[in-house]
């Protein structure tokens, strides 16, 4: 009854705030603020925001399952994505920004022509649809049966009980997505990424102090004593995810999701202006280094707790939960897995809507609409979506390497196509269009035929970064070839693209971060290596402190105190 009654406390608090800070008409009724939120959201929504569209339960259960059978390696996504994050903040939203695009596509209509925004949305549309909607709802449903046990509940088997919550939970969701709009998710996911990570942290500290006998420290030490293995950040040659990979298509999959992948990018589109926008998204990347001590460390303590013996490594982490956390608790932490579930859930729904009301049925289908009757289309279509992902969502059960992998596996169909035609198109004046839609087909095609079709003995990831170089080469090579007359970007003055004082100091401390997990967790790296890294690191960290001191010296109340006491 206490985790029950804690539920819904927290679930209705989300609600009502979120409501109470977007009851405004024109925040809805309006395509930029139904889409973009009015272009009026500050750092710390669009970092709340953007984090917990990433963070939802396929991480928490996922990759909480990979972990439990690999260990370490697996924090390759994350720590990965805190690089491409700042990669995100000092050059893709500045650009972005500067022509005050609503989605990525429409952007390459502007660099290219209509039909190459046609194929991108449709590709975005088909990547929600088939690897993010359905699984954020599969999963969602495996941790709340294990932490509310419904099947018990409402006396039926777990098959049904499965059902039962995902369309419960997706009906919730598409109700944020449909009839709140962006700024509605922003919100209630600002108070639920502080709940998850809150939550998150709790459950690793209750299981280190089961494990220690109350004693945390010496949990964490018996887990690492036993398992050493398991914290290598290396892994070996066998590993699920390769260190090499990190080098290749992990990479490329990261700058897609981080940089170009709509759901991601519109949150920080939405932005008042770009030093908000800056802040928001370095905000999302210094959580993103906190995040594997939530969606992986539990990982190992389950597989410590339970000495490896769990038929699905994805029910590791609900199990856990249950096993760990006191039953107020549960309550209050299924609250957040709830909201984590619609946070994805729901961006991922307004993306779609977005993508297609604003390029597909606004451009081709009906270019007199109305601002009302484009935001009735949308809402219409994420009802739509919401139903056919609550359909397909259970039959993704038992995904022979886990569902997260599987994610990982059905996005290599449209992260390597979109990043390398989005990249050329900023980086490059002449590339053609034709070079463009090529690419784009070719790159999907081409993912499917190798990785599902032929099968050939090769890591998914390593042929992702194999299909983006040859797409580069290939759209580089037809611009070279049959150039187009060079294209011009025009800044639309829509928001002030006055960079943040302190995104360089901040991205470097972020990067520094990053590498230093890498370095401190891997196990035999010659002493060399070590001594050179720790002199970089500390140069680094100078680096850092002297551009915050300035940057409090330039401060009015600073200087107004020097000048007095001059």
């Amino acid at each position: 009854m206490l985790a029950f009654i804690s539920f819904i406390g927290f679930t209705l608090f989300v609600a009502g705030f979120a409501y109470y800070k977007t009851h405004n008409a024109h925040l809805t009724n309006s395509a930029e603020g139904y889409f973009l939120g009015g272009r009026s959201l500050t750092g710390v929504y669009i970092g709340g925001s953007m984090l917990l569209m990433n963070l939802s339960t396929e991480h928490l259960v996922g990759l909480n399952g990979l972990s439990f059978r690999t260990g370490f390696i697996v924090m390759a996504w994350e720590v990965m994505a805190a690089m491409t994050i700042v990669l995100f903040a000092i050059f893709f939203l500045p650009r972005y920004l500067k022509l005050g695009i609503s989605t990525i596509p429409e952007f390459l209509e502007r660099r290219f022509d209509k039909q190459t925004l046609t194929i991108t949305s449709f590709l975005f549309l088909g990547m929600y649809v088939i690897s993010l909607l359905p699984i954020v709802l599969y999963t969602g449903a495996i941790a709340l049966e294990s932490l509310f046990q419904v099947s018990t509940v409402f006396n039926v088997d777990k098959t049904t009980a499965l059902w039962l919550v995902v369309w419960g939970v997706g009906g919730m969701g598409a109700i944020y997505a449909v009839f709140g709009g962006i700024k509605a998710i922003a919100i209630a996911d600002t108070i639920n990424g502080v709940g998850l990570i809150t939550g998150g942290l709790m459950v690793t500290f209750f299981a280190l102090s089961y494990v220690g006998d109350g004693d945390v420290w010496q949990g964490l030490v018996d887990v690492y004593n036993t398992n050493p293995g398991k914290f290598n950040s290396i892994g070996d040659k066998d590993s699920l995810v390769p260190f090499s990979t990190l080098f290749t298509g992990l990479i490329v999959s990261n700058m897609f999701f981080w940089c170009t992948n709509q759901s991601i990018v519109q949150k920080a589109l939405g932005a008042k202006n770009l030093a908000e926008g800056q802040k928001g998204v370095l905000l999302c990347a210094f959580f993103k280094l906190m995040i594997p001590s939530i969606i992986i460390l539990p990982g190992i303590i389950a597989f410590h707790i339970f000495q490896g013996q769990i038929d699905n490594p994805d029910h590791a982490y609900p199990n856990l939960v249950q096993l760990v956390l006191p039953e107020v608790l549960v309550g209050f932490f299924a609250a957040v897995v709830v909201g984590a579930v619609f946070s994805t859930f729901s961006g991922g729904l307004n993306s779609s809507v977005t993508l297609f009301t604003v390029n597909i049925f606004k451009k081709s289908l009906k270019p007199d609409a109305t601002e009302a009757q484009i935001v009735a289309v949308g809402k219409y279509l994420g009802l739509g979506l919401a139903l056919t992902a609550m359909i397909v969502a259970p039959l993704v059960a038992n995904a022979p390497d886990g569902l997260f992998y599987l994610i990982q596996q059905l996005q290599g169909i449209f992260n390597s196509p979109i990043l390398s035609v989005v990249l050329v198109g900023l980086l490059t004046k002449r590339v053609p269009a034709i070079a463009a839609k090529l690419g784009l087909l070719f790159g999907m095609s081409a993912y499917i035929l190798f990785n599902f079709v032929i099968q050939v003995d090769i890591h998914f990831f390593h042929l992702v970064g194999l299909l983006f170089v040859v797409n580069v080469v290939f759209m580089l090579t037809v611009g070279y070839f049959y150039p187009q007359e060079a294209y011009v970007e025009v800044y639309t003055e829509q928001v002030d693209i006055q960079p943040w004082s302190m995104v360089k100091p901040v991205s470097l401390l972020i990067a520094l971060g990053s590498v230093s997990m890498y370095i401190y967790l891997a196990q035999n790296v010659p002493s060399w290596v070590m001594g050179g890294y720790n002199i970089f690191a500390i140069a680094s960290l100078a680096y850092v402190f002297w551009s915050i001191a300035r940057e409090l010296m330039k401060s009015p109340r600073v200087a107004r105190r020097a000048q007095d006491n001059a």
